[in-house]
């Protein structure tokens, strides 16, 4: 389901206002201000839900009156094809992509669809989520266990993957697993292709889907509503900002971070190479990796900042200190990631996955 929000500030404010340079910013940042207000409009597609995204939204049309946002709510594949397909066309098109599944998010910054901006706030997030200026991390997300915590013992609660796997394959399990379908999720299938590379059990994972006749779910919403009813008991690979922020208002909803590892996810945005309105889109990627921007994202969004100097409960400095440094995998925001992207190595993947796993 798509979702089109609209926010921008009102006319008589936007005309009277002037937005200011921020602090530490050169001074000639106001050309691109000035270039952005005039442009007066930023398309962008996005996997992230449109509640999450309407306060980004709101604080950035306030800091820069004038310039209307159009969000199109999207899953990360449609976010995908809507792009590459309009971008083949020569039609119009986002001027700026943001999505979960940084697999397919590095396939077309690498495939040549992204421009490359050095944003002014580069140098304040991780080495390993900027990809060459033209894709950036913007948060620091978990995979995790989610869990009915009503139906599980507190003893049952699995804290490791090789926990998880022999949990699964106890009888009262059968049927009451979910995770990601991998064919539809792009997020899903990143998770589970990363799994593999870190996870030397893997196999032996997958087996254990299988015996527990997992059930496969396209969206993290579904998957956490299944589990607070009890249709499912547990879910794996489950976007943890989402299931974090549900647990502190559903008494039903337990999170794991695995302690052996834990999978960090980072939503990658880059700038279409082609955009429309590329100043406002160089003003709106500044503005998310900024400290103002991120502590939007950690405070309000719930997404887990990826800024080490952002303050609050949603931040990496707070989950690194909950799983422990050595604990924390972060995905690069890199064109490694792509490996099981290729048309041979993917089609062999999801083939194991059906044999081995099973999916309903």
């Amino acid at each position: 389901m798509k979702i089109t929000l609209i926010a921008a500030a009102a006319f008589l404010i936007a005309s009277a206002a002037l937005a200011q340079v921020p602090a530490g910013y050169p001074a000639d940042y106001q050309k691109l201000i000035d270039g952005a207000k005039k442009e007066g409009k930023l398309v962008v597609y996005g996997a992230t839900d449109s509640k999450a995204t309407q306060p980004l939204i709101r604080d950035f049309t306030a800091l820069y009156p004038g310039i209307t946002v159009e969000y199109n709510d999207m899953n990360s594949t449609e976010v995908y094809n809507r792009f590459i397909s309009e971008a083949a066309a020569g039609g119009n098109t986002a001027d700026v992509v943001w999505s979960s599944a940084m697999d397919l998010q590095l396939r077309l910054a690498s495939g040549g669809n992204a421009l490359q901006y050095k944003s002014v706030e580069a140098g304040k997030i991780p080495a390993w989520a900027v990809w060459e200026y033209k894709a950036y991390g913007t948060t620091f997300e978990p995979a995790a266990i989610v869990y009915n915590k009503r139906l599980l013992d507190p003893k049952e609660v699995p804290q490791t993957h090789a926990d998880f796997a022999r949990l699964i394959q106890q009888p009262k399990f059968r049927d009451k697993v979910t995770t990601y379908d991998i064919e539809k999720s792009g997020v899903g299938f990143m998770f589970m292709t990363q799994d593999a590379r870190l996870y030397p059990q893997f196999p032996a994972l997958q087996q254990a889907f299988g015996v527990a006749k997992v059930r496969v779910q396209s969206s993290t919403g579904t998957m956490m509503e299944r589990i607070s009813s009890g249709e499912n008991l547990i879910g794996y690979n489950v976007l943890g900002s989402y299931a974090l922020v549900r647990a502190k208002t559903d008494p039903a909803i337990g999170v794991v971070l695995p302690k052996d590892y834990t999978q960090i996810m980072s939503r990658v945005v880059f700038i279409n190479k082609a955009a429309k309105n590329t100043n406002a889109a160089k003003l709106w990627l500044d503005y998310m990796l900024s400290q103002r921007g991120q502590t939007i994202i950690a405070n309000e969004s719930k997404l887990y900042a990826i800024r080490a100097d952002v303050k609050g409960e949603t931040t990496s400095a707070d989950l690194i200190a909950q799983v422990g440094a050595a604990n924390v995998k972060p995905i690069p925001v890199h064109p490694s990631v792509l490996e099981y992207l290729a048309p041979a190595k993917r089609m062999a993947f999801l083939k194991g996955w059906k044999d081995t796993a099973g999916r309903k």
